[in-house]
């Protein structure tokens, strides 16, 4: 392995839980922008319809992801910028 690929593991830890919580709060935001005042709902609540869940898990699951190429992203770049090489 690479040393420029061991030296950016810290880094990439600490991006990853960085972009865990922006996610989460893009997810509630998106959440409340669809007109919904309450949470989003869980897999195994019984209150809320098929629909309902599946649009949450889907919708949650986009932005997680988008979220976390986009950071992930930047800070191999940021890397590449400040030492030279990709990190990957």
């Amino acid at each position: 392995m690479k040393a420029s690929k061991i030296a950016y593991k810290p880094v990439g830890l600490a991006l990853g839980a960085v972009s865990g919580m922006v996610a989460g709060t893009a997810f509630k935001q998106a959440w409340k922008m669809l007109g919904h005042d309450e949470d989003a709902p869980d897999a195994t609540d019984e209150e809320r319809s098929w629909n309902e869940v599946l649009l949450a898990a889907t919708l949650q699951g986009a932005i997680f992801a988008a979220v976390k190429a986009a950071v992930d992203r930047a800070g191999a770049t940021a890397t590449r910028r400040l030492t030279g090489t990709w990190p990957g």
